[in-house]
């Protein structure tokens, strides 16, 4: 997977070169390629942004300076250009599934009061938010989508099972963990997680992932069709 990053930001992406993806892309199993937008602007104090026509507050960054830094970009023809934006599609695992499968992505990161509207109708795919929220750019978007779509990639995670079990994968929530020591204050890890009984495991905690999402998200557990062993394992409890 390649992600070609613009932004005017760069410094904001070290967090890319750390941990899991620094390792992926020691591995060369993801490639992450950070551009500067202002490297591309022909102004000789490196301006990028100007007024809003029609008035406003703030300043829009130009369309000539982001096309500039977009075609720069090797093979764009074979790419997605994903701009992130609040008014974007939310993003969720379903979303980034999708977005895994892809072979070159390229995000586009906002800032200030955003991005002349003529550039992005030209070569802006989607659109994608992180939640209702504003935030002061489109850079951290961008990382939480590279993480979680990174993830996905076979290879970044030692197992598949790392990204299985957890929360919404699967449409539910994921079951409590537990680690050494068996007792904590006075609070022991429930005893079938000790039985070594994987089969009776395997049941606890998928009722416990039920149990979690229809308590903590019902939103998301009226969604989710349960199967007949779903509903026996809620008799039970």
């Amino acid at each position: 997977m390649k992600f070609d990053i613009l932004t005017l930001f760069p410094e904001m992406f070290e967090p890319i070169n750390q941990s899991i993806l620094g390792r992926a892309q020691e591995k060369n199993i993801i490639d992450i390629n950070v551009i500067n937008i202002r490297d591309f602007s022909e102004n000789k104090h490196k301006k990028v942004d100007d007024t809003p026509y029609g008035g406003g507050a703030g300043m829009v960054i130009m369309p000539d300076v982001v096309y500039r830094a977009y075609k720069s970009i090797d093979n764009i023809e074979n790419a997605k250009v994903i701009y992130m934006s609040p008014q974007g599609q939310t993003l969720n695992q379903t979303k980034v599934e999708s977005l895994a499968k892809e072979e070159h992505l390229i995000i586009l990161c906002g800032h200030y009061e955003g991005i002349d509207q003529r550039v992005l109708d030209k070569i802006v795919d989607e659109e994608i938010s992180i939640g209702d929220y504003v935030l002061t750019g489109g850079e951290l978007p961008a990382l939480v989508l590279a993480d979680a779509i990174s993830r996905m990639i076979t290879g970044v995670l030692s197992d598949n099972i790392c990204f299985e079990d957890e929360s919404h994968y699967d449409g539910l929530l994921e079951y409590p963990q537990y680690t050494k020591p068996a007792v904590w204050r006075g609070k022991k890890v429930p005893e079938i997680l000790l039985s070594g009984h994987h089969e009776n495991i395997e049941k606890w905690r998928k009722k416990q992932s039920l149990l979690r999402t229809k308590c903590k998200r019902p939103d998301l557990f009226e969604g989710y069709c349960l199967s007949k062993s779903d509903e026996d394992l809620l008799k039970d409890s």
